[in-house]
This record gives C-alpha cells, structure tokens and sequence, in this order.
C-alpha cells in the first residue's frame, strides 16, 4: 500500500464536492461558490438527489465522476462520511478534506466515526485532512476550497490553525492589516494530516517565506519535531500555543514528574529545533514579516533615537523588561553626535533629538548609532510634531535603514497622520508598528530567533566517548522488581544505574540506630547527611526528612530524635529498618536537581534545575529533550537563572562545568537505553570544592511498557544509531570505520572538503566550493536521522582521525523515496570505499522501508555511473542537461 502525496491535495487539477447545497448561508453553498471563482477548471458536484447545482452537473456518487479527482471535500453530515470516505478511496481519490462536525468532539459516537475513517486511511494510503476543517485557501494559484467568505490577499506567509473559527478569526485580522498569504488551512482533528505534514509541505514550496502556526496541542510529536527541525533553518515557524499555565504533571511519583509541566516541555521542544514561540496573535505576523531578514541582530543591544523624550523611557521599561539591553554609545560615538549635532542637551542613550528634528538630524543620529560596535540594532521612535511631516520622517528612515546591515524598527506613535508613513515605512520591509513596547518586543523576537538558530547549531565540542555501558542486567532488574509488585527502586537500585552509567553516586553507610548512627558519624567525620526511612520504602508518609549540614555530635542525635517522632506520628504501626548516613568531605556550596520523566505528547524529558530553595520555592528548572550533545547539555543549564550561580559567588569554587556536561550527557545516555523508565530524580546532585556527587536517586518504572516494538518508542528524536557503526577493511590492510555522521565532525568534514581536488568536488557538488562556511557544513553534520542518513568513513593518521568518504541518503518525506549521494577523498579512490558506501545506504533504504533510491550523476562521471551499473541501478541519460538519472527499485 503506497501513501498518497499531499501535493495533489494543495495543488488539485480536479475537486469534487460532496454535500454540495443551493441552501443560501449553507456551508456546501459558500464552498461551491468559492470553487467556481477559483481557477480550478475540473469542478464536479457531487449529490444523490439533484442533477445540477449552480449551473454545474451534478453527480451521484464519487463513483460516478468521470476522470481521477485530485481532491474531494467532503461537507455532509457525521454519520454519512465514513462511507463516503470509502467511496472516495474506491474512486482512487488521492487526497479528502473534510469539514463536516459532529465527531469526537460530540461524544463517544463522533469518536467511533473518527475511528472507522482513520481505519480506511490506513488501509489505503488515502490522505484525509480534518474532521473539523474549515478548509485550503491558496491565494497564488486562485484556490480557495472552504467555507469562508473571503479571500485574502497573496503574499509569503503561511498560516496554518489547529482551530477553525480561530483560525478564521486571525485572517479576517490579518486581512484587515494587508497580510499576504502563501496558504490558509486549519487541519482540525487531525486524525491524519497534521502539523508536520504541512512544515514539510510548505518548506519545499517556493512562494513561502515563513510558517505561522495556532497550535492547541502537537498531534504526531515525532512527525513535528523531524519536520520542524529540517526547515527551521531556511524558513521561520512562529507558533501561538495556548495553555501557558496548565500542567500534566499532579499524579507524578518524583520531584522531577512534578516540575516538568506541559508548557515547559513544549517551551523546550519548540527551542530544541528553532521554532520561535510568542504570546499573541499580533506577535504572529509581527514576527513572520521580520525573522526571515537578513538583518537579524547579533545581540540583544538596542540603541533608541526618539523626538519624544517619554516615549524612549516606554522603550527601555520594555527592553529591561523583556530581557534586552540598553546598548552604552562609546566615546567615538559621543565625539562624532558632538560634532554632527552639537545642539543636543545630552548625547545618552535612548537619544532625544527633541521635539523640532527634522529628516536630516534623525538620518544623522541614526548613521552614528548604527556605526557603533555596541549597538546591535537601532528603534527609531516618531511622535507628531509641527517641524517634521511623518512622510519625510519615513523617507530619511528608509534611505538608513536599507544601507545597514543592522537591523532597524520604527515606531511612528499616532493615527491617520501617520498612517501612510508607516504603510511606506512597510512597503520597503521595513518593521514599523504603533507603539514603541511593539517595536521593542519585535527586535527582541528576531534576537533570540538569531540566537537560538546559532546555540542549536554550534558546533559541539567532543566529549570522551565511552564503551556502551553493559545494561542488560539492569533490564533484568526491572523486570525482577516488576514481578515484585514494586514500580519504585529503592536508593541503593537506583544508584547502580546512574554507577553505571558514569555518574558519581554516594555511597550510604546503613546503621540500625541512633547510637550506631552517632558512631559512625564521628568515624567519617562531620558534616553528615542523613535519612530515616521505615519498614516499607515506598511508603511517602514514613520517609523522614533530610538535613545536609549537622556538624556535631549533639546536632545528630536531636535530629534523629526529631525525625523518629515523625515516622512514629505519621506510620505508628512502622518499625524502623535502618538509618542511612552519607558523608560530604566538604560543606555543599551547590545543590542541583536533575531527573526524566515521559510527557504524554513528547515522551521522555530531561530536566535540570538549582536543588534546595531553588526547586522549592523558585522552581529554577528548564527541560531538555534526549539525545544530548555537549552543546545541548550546555543549552539546558543556561536556560536556569542557577547556570550563573555555579560560575562562582561568594568565595564558593566554581562548578566544574565540563564535569556537568558529561554528567547531563550520560544521563541522556540513560534515558535512551531504558525506555522502561517513567520517571527519575537525582536530588541532590551536591557539588563540593568544584566536584559533582549524587547524594540520593529514584527510578519509577513504567510497568505497562516493558515490551516495546521499536527501539526507541519514548523518544521523538531519533538517537545517534549506533547499529550502523561497523569496521571493514580496504585492499592493503587499511582499516576504516564506516559510521553515521555526528555535529561533532564538523571540522573532520571541513578538512576532507577544502583537501579534495577541483574535479573531484565538480563530479559530486556540479560545481567548485571556495567557501565552505560553518552554515553550510551545519547542514551536512547535524542531521535529523529519521530523515536523512550520511555515512562517513574514518581512518586514523597516526593519532588523528580523518574522513576519507560520504555516503548520504536524504529522504523524501513526501514520497517513499531518498536520492543518494557518494564522495570519496581522492587519496582513497580505486580502493573499493565508494562502492561499499552505496551498498551501505543501499541497506539502509531497505531498513527504512523506502521503495527506491536515486541519484543525479554528471553524464562525465564514468565511475560512479559504473559502479551504479554494477549495484543494479538503471540509468537514464537526462535530455534537458548533461546528467544521468540512476534508480533502484528495492520492492
């Protein structure tokens, strides 16, 4: 069963209508209207009773239609579309649309009716987007399929809603405000078609700049993320999702399970593949009109010029308040104001050029500032005043603004007189808005974009890199502890995992008493943790509580004789197994949390935070999604208010960050390995004279998902895939190591590119690379392995690695396809690498259940043209150029 392409549903040549209706106000009316006025040609009816409806021949049945339909819109009532959907399948319809209602949001029938239509996609391959669909407009090409009386104008945003009447809401708005649109569509229940089908879509559609999303929940997390992550890069996505302050996480059995709410789960997701994420609607199209600038700020700096003294100080309460910088004007900058407009009262920052500045003195302040290597973008503020008319304030703004490489934002406070001035100032791209806090706001939102993109993409640094850790006994004590009834592993259980995995645990000494306590306290030496448990460990209400710096003899024993009254007023009937006491060599200078627990929508999550009063009452913590790098775990740590805190205050060492990283990585590592994991805490990781330690650990277990059927079912980004990994030998004895790529090999791949000689690269790019630019090697190494697949072939020159070799397959999300790709170094040709590279990616496809492969080769290029002829490729010769198309059918 193959899947149909959404290409035919956005592009149709032909549209049935069923449920079509003469009924003035009827949804089948304004539908029919709409297709008719669009330039759509091949428009059917489709309805039982009648032979024609507006002028057209009406149909009985898709059945009955004559020629292959592209897509059928369905708008008949509930109970009648699960066989209409059937028939359109019959019919070898390629896409449906429905908007009908009265599914799952109607109750337990609607759901049962969703059901029997999502059954009928999986059977077929049919794509279906809705229910609940309000419908497709695409401006450009005249198609307009809903039920909305409007039609907006064209443009280079698309704007996709989960939410109809929202949805329709925002684009009456938007067309108001002259926004242009690629598409409109609201994908409703989303019981197919959903958010990353249209990332994917929209980013290989050339008439889209940027992607604005309302989103009420994520629908397919994996299918998001991998498509969200592919175009981030080259198109902005700009998300409003609702439901900042409600959260999953009331029943959890960890401290972790209880911070890692929803919002901040899809706040990490939303950063983990450079999606942008604002608070309101206006935020949406302020920053789908400004973030696929080339002008996008460097930093968070911002110099204000303003002939309304108050409304800069606006400016810079929303600047600080938002995070910003008041960028400080340098001396040369203050010499040079001094010069050009010596009549100034003060030369600061925000600059008032008062209320008599005419075009000439704001083009001049606006130069200065702009040549200042402290500013990193410039606000331009414009109040009505007798001296300068608002279309000569534009005018003077735009000739500065499109000779800077920095960015500029105007602010033109006022309304009709300033209404075509600002029209202008948006005509030439330029962002203008009516308030300065919008302004403010937008500059900052192309800052962390800029930003974001830039951590997301760093090049991270290569930790040392360990043998796989031996993990199957631990498997197998989960699957003990499961048959015990027990979900919670005691301390000393959880503890070898993290042991086991590199991350320093530790050790209790378990006394019986009090007095036994007191002398093993004074053998290890003061301060002591401590802990007091009950009979029965998974008991909360008889577990006492924990104190990290009792620093006498005295101090112990009140401190056991508090925490035994309160095991004996909370579980009376418990007798006390044991006390644990832990030794600290130094006093703690910093407590940290750190933990895992799985999101409903994202599966597991990784958390880090400040421990102590900073979880408590702060609740200082950011979440992350595994697999980690270096330069991720770095990213989760500085998203905490606690990151500058470990730099070092007080006197206190600072935390060996390094150390930190490692730790966050193997716990990533962890989280991979054991998808039977629910939830964990390791609370606290003590850090003492610089020195990490995990002082106590839980793992829950998940004990309904201990047999999965894929490998990583907990996570929606795929792991490194370490079963590609394999040794081979080349003629001569030369040992290689064929592996998937990593971002780490960034400077590997840099070396092997600018080494190649000039042919070579002509053969595999069709063309000479002078530059190879981080950017450009960004997109080779970080790549999305659900997605895409490179190979690289590694041999040691002495102590130094190298790549001689790439294999790359990309897929085709749209398609069951990939295309191809093979480089090998010129001092490794001949050797038999770039043929045991294709048979590699070749065995890959199939595991990825594509269907073919292809590849484009230079007509020239005899070798890889023969070498394809050897593997069973069939080749083409291209009329239209000088390349040959090979292909392999693999099923």
């Amino acid at each position: 069963m193959t899947t149909h392409s959404l290409k035919s549903m956005f592009s149709p040549g032909s549209i049935a209508l069923i449920g079509a209706s003469d009924e003035e106000g009827s949804r089948g009316r304004i539908i029919l209207q709409n297709l008719t006025a669009s330039k759509v040609k091949n428009i059917f009816v489709v309805h039982p009773e009648r032979e024609a409806l507006l002028d057209l021949k009406s149909y009985p049945t898709i059945l009955d239609v004559p020629g292959p339909i592209d897509l059928a819109l369905i708008a008949s009532p509930a109970p009648l579309v699960p066989e209409l959907v059937l028939e359109c399948a019959r019919a070898s319809v390629r896409g449906v649309l429905i908007v009908s209602t009265g599914f799952k949001e109607a109750g337990k029938e609607g759901r049962a009716l969703e059901e029997m239509i999502l059954d009928i996609r999986r059977k077929t391959g049919m794509r279906i987007m809705g229910p609940n669909s309000v419908g497709i407009i695409r401006p450009h090409t005249g198609l307009n399929a809903s039920y909305l009386r409007v039609n907006p104008p064209a443009g280079n945003i698309a704007f996709i809603s989960q939410s109809g009447a929202l949805g329709a809401a925002i684009l009456d708005w938007a067309i108001s405000a002259h926004v242009g649109f690629s598409m409109f569509t609201s994908l409703g229940a989303m019981i197919d078609t959903d958010f990353g089908d249209l990332i994917d879509y929209l980013g290989g559609d050339y008439r889209t700049r940027s992607i604005m999303i309302y989103m009420d929940n994520v629908g397919t997390a994996r299918k998001f993320m991998s498509a969200a992550r592919g175009f981030a890069r080259s198109k902005p996505i700009i998300i409003v999702k609702p439901g900042r302050y409600r959260e999953s996480a009331r029943a959890s059995f960890s401290y972790t399970g209880s911070l890692a709410g929803d919002d901040l789960v899809y706040d990490a997701a939303f950063k983990r593949v450079g999606v942008i994420r604002v608070k309101e609607f206006s935020g949406l199209f302020n920053c789908a009109s400004v973030l696929d600038s080339n002008n996008l700020p460097s930093g968070r700096r911002l110099a204000i010029v303003t002939n309304a003294r108050s409304f800069g100080a606006m400016a810079v309460d929303t600047l600080i308040d938002l995070g910003g910088e008041l960028a400080g004007l340098s001396g040369e900058t203050v010499h040079e104001l001094n010069t050009s407009l010596p009549f100034l009262p003060d030369r600061e920052n925000p600059l008032d050029l008062l209320g008599d500045a005419d075009g000439n003195r704001y083009a001049a302040a606006m130069k200065t500032c702009l040549g200042d290597r402290g500013v990193d973008g410039l606000l331009v503020i414009y109040a009505p005043q007798a001296d300068l008319d608002a279309p000569d304030f534009a005018k003077a703004v735009a000739e500065v603004a499109h000779g800077s490489r920095k960015p500029v934002v105007a602010a033109l406070i006022g309304g009709e007189s300033v209404l075509r001035a600002r029209e202008a100032l948006l005509a030439t791209n330029i962002p203008t808005y009516e308030t300065p806090e919008e302004a403010v706001r937008t500059y900052l939102h192309m800052y962390w974009y800029h930003r974001n993109l830039t951590l997301l993409y760093e090049t991270p640094s290569e930790l040392p890199l360990t043998e796989a850790p031996p993990k199957n006994h631990l498997k197998a004590m989960l699957r003990r502890t499961v048959k015990e009834g027990r979900t919670i592993l005691t301390e000393e259980e959880s503890k070898a995992f993290l042991g086991n995995y590199g991350i320093p645990v530790a050790a209790p000494y378990l006394v019986r008493d009090v007095e036994a306590a007191v002398s093993q306290a004074e053998k290890i030496g003061y301060p002591v943790i401590l802990k007091v448990v009950s009979h029965d460990i998974t008991d909360k209400s008889a577990v006492g509580g924990v104190r990290p710096e009792i620093r006498s003899h005295e101090e112990l024993r009140m401190e056991y004789g508090r925490l035994f009254q309160e095991i004996k007023e909370k579980a009376p009937q418990a007798s006390i197994l044991g006390v644990t006491v832990q030794r600290m060599v130094q006093n703690i200078d910093y407590e940290l949390i750190l933990g895992a627990k799985k999101d409903k929508d994202f599966g597991t999550v990784i958390i880090f935070g400040t421990g102590g009063a900073g979880t408590e009452v702060f609740r200082d913590v950011a979440a992350g999604l595994p697999p980690l790098n270096q330069t991720l775990a770095r990213r989760l740590m500085e998203d905490t208010h606690g990151y500058a805190m470990l730099q070092g205050y007080r006197q206190k060492q600072p935390a060996n960050m390094k150390e930190l990283e490692q730790i966050l990585v193997n716990l990533s590592n962890l989280i991979v390995d054991f998808p039977e994991i629910a939830e964990m805490d390791i609370s606290p990781l003590a850090i003492s004279e610089g020195v990490a330690c995990a002082l106590d650990a839980r793992i829950v277990i998940d004990k309904d998902s201990m047999q999965y059927a894929t490998q990583y079912p907990h996570l929606v980004i795929s792991p490194y895939p370490t079963r590609y990994i394999m040794n081979y030998e080349l003629p001569g004895g030369i040992e290689v190591t064929l592996r998937p790529i990593r971002p780490e090999d960034e400077p590997l791949e840099h070396e092997m590119l600018t080494t190649l000689k000039t042919e070579t690269m002509r053969t595999r790019f069709f063309s000479v690379i002078k530059d190879i630019t981080h950017e450009m090697l960004v997109r080779f190494c970080n790549i999305d392995y659900d997605r895409e697949m490179a190979i690289v072939a590694e041999v040691r020159d002495g102590e130094r690695k190298k790549i001689v070799g790439i294999g790359r397959l990309i897929n085709d999300p749209d398609e069951q396809a990939a295309e191809y790709a093979v480089l090998v170094h010129d001092s490794f040709q001949g050797k038999g690498l770039g043929y045991k590279l294709l048979d590699v990616l070749i065995g890959i496809a199939q595991d990825k259940g594509l269907e073919e492969i292809h590849g484009t080769v230079l007509s020239e290029n005899s070798k890889m043209l023969r070498m394809a002829r050897k593997l069973g490729f069939s080749l083409e010769r291209q009329a239209h150029d000088e390349t040959t198309l090979v292909r392999l059918v693999l099923r």
